[in-house]
């Protein structure tokens, strides 16, 4: 276990101050998330700040335009005011707009500003005031001017203006109410007996504009937010998974040092539990066998046959757990060779003839002739047949029959099928005989000796080798269990179909083929 230790520190212990720092970055990150979705503009700063940004943002994207059009009003109003007062006025409206300007900038460039964000917003709203007073006063210079045209230009101008800072300024609804003030009482101005009656219904239409202007404001203000609230969500949700990931490789690193603790283990106590185990079973094969004499007492010998027949079963299952050990650890090697499918099958059945024959249980083998070999491991091959084939045995009852078939695939592989005429195994139960130490319930109550490991091995080996292990079974129908090769494992495979093959998976893809050159 100090190996293990050491090998943990080596793979990278030393490095968890990094992950640390990147888990509390990412903690930040959540939080702050989480603060904007929470905030509604009133109670946290978070989303008030961001709707600031964007206003000052767009007031000095504006300044430009805003100024083209100061400069084309004052041109235009040199024809009915003159030179002085409409120079006068262009000045006062550019330095507003200069002002508003310079204030935006400075706030964007500033980094923290959230704990004088109340200052800023009641700066931007009484300079937003201040420039709409400034387009205002252009009604000063053409309100005594008694020309129908003058008014209604000006007026025009202040409608442009209103809906320039209601889009403008939408994201800040003070700024709005602040700039368009000054513009609608202006507009209120020209609604005098000296102006005329008749230009009333033009006043009118002018005031409701304004007030559609708010509206439009208010309407564009709620959208922002939900653009903002949706943002907020979507980064909240990135976080998140960046937490999430950060815990996942983070249980894979530490499943990663259990395994190799496991696989440690596993090789310690199997050195540890193999040297004794031959001891024992090498000394009870010869007191089992009275090598050096009779037993005074008979029944020595058959306490003698009792620890041989443990030992083996304690040495089989050590190497079945070693088995599965390595082939859940990607470390089991396969020495492939050109080997038969259908003769492993036919060596099985014969080993295991004896057992069949004492409960009887009739075994009958359905080969295809000429099958070609395959290249695999045969002992892995071996191990496959006989664990399947055990199994069909054990749990067929007596009386029963086992049908061994061996056959091309319609894709142009091998399959072995083993169906038993037992009492097969409930859908709901395939998942735990496949696990690792998994026994179904039949096999509990009836006490069948096994490890549960003979499935997860199989399936193991099979995958090793680009096939495919299945389990098809029906209660008081029996089991079948399906083993199919790859077509690239067949060595000159031209195949005849047979209809009644079992399907094939898809091979994978990208694999190399394991076929020898011709």
């Amino acid at each position: 276990m100090d190996d293990v230790t050491a090998e943990m520190i080596e793979r990278g212990r030393g490095s968890d101050s990094d992950r640390s720092s990147q888990r509390r970055r990412t903690a930040s990150q959540l939080k702050e998330a989480r603060e904007k979705l929470t905030s509604t503009g009133t109670g946290s700063h978070t989303f008030d700040l961001e709707l600031l940004r964007l206003f000052a943002s767009g007031r000095r994207g504006a300044t430009a335009a805003q100024a083209v059009l100061a400069t084309v009003t004052a041109g235009v109003l040199r024809l009915w005011v003159s030179q002085v007062e409409t120079g006068a006025w262009l000045g006062l409206t550019l330095s507003a707009m200069l002002g508003v300007a310079i204030l935006a900038r400075v706030f964007l460039k500033q980094s923290a500003v959230t704990a004088r964000l109340a200052a800023w917003t009641r700066a931007f709203v009484l300079a937003e005031a201040l420039q709409g007073a400034v387009w205002a006063s252009s009604v000063l210079l053409v309100i005594g001017a008694h020309d129908a045209a003058a008014q209604t230009f000006v007026l025009f101008v202040l409608l442009l203006v209103g809906a320039m800072t209601a889009m403008i300024s939408a994201t800040l609804p003070n700024a709005v109410y602040a700039g368009l003030a000054p513009m609608t009482l202006a507009i209120a101005a020209f609604a005098r007996p000296a102006v005329g009656y008749q230009f009333l219904p033009v006043l009118a239409v002018a005031g409701g504009a304004q007030l559609y202007f708010v509206v439009l404001a208010r309407r564009l203000y709620a959208t922002t937010l939900a653009t903002l609230s949706f943002q907020a969500e979507k980064d909240a949700l990135i976080v998140e998974l960046e937490q999430s990931k950060l815990n996942s490789d983070e249980a894979r690193r530490r499943a990663e040092e259990a395994s190799l603790a496991k696989s440690r283990f596993l090789a310690t106590m199997s050195h540890e539990l193999r040297t004794p185990l031959n001891a024992i079973l090498g000394f009870s094969e010869v007191m089992k066998g009275e090598l050096f004499g009779q037993h005074s007492v008979a029944v020595y010998r058959d306490y003698s046959a009792d620890i041989h027949s443990s030992g083996q079963h304690l040495l089989m299952l050590i190497n079945e757990i070693l088995d599965l050990s390595r082939v859940e650890a990607g470390r089991y090697e396969l020495k492939e060779e050109p080997t038969s499918l259908a003769l492993i099958a036919e060596d099985c059945q014969h080993l295991l003839a004896l057992r069949a024959s004492k409960r009887e249980i009739t075994v009958t083998e359905l080969i295809e002739p000429r099958l070609p070999p395959i290249w695999a491991d045969e002992r892995a091959i071996r191990q496959v047949v006989l664990n399947l084939l055990s199994n069909a045995i054990k749990f067929t009852p007596q009386g029963g029959t086992v049908t061994v078939k061996v056959g091309w695939t319609g894709q142009g592989g091998q399959y072995l099928a083993i169906r038993d005429t037992g009492p097969g195994i409930p859908e709901a139960e395939i998942p735990i005989v496949m696990s690792s130490f998994g026994r179904g319930t039949l096999a509990q109550k009836n006490a069948e000796e096994g490890s549960g490991l003979g499935l997860p091995i199989v399936k193991g080996l099979v995958e090793l080798h680009g096939g495919s292990f299945t389990i098809r079974s029906k209660v008081r129908e029996g089991t079948e269990v399906i083993v199919i090769l790859p077509p690239e494992r067949v060595i000159d495979a031209l195949p005849a179909l047979d209809p009644e093959a079992p399907v094939e998976r898809p091979a994978r893809t990208g694999r190399r083929s394991h076929r020898p050159a011709a």
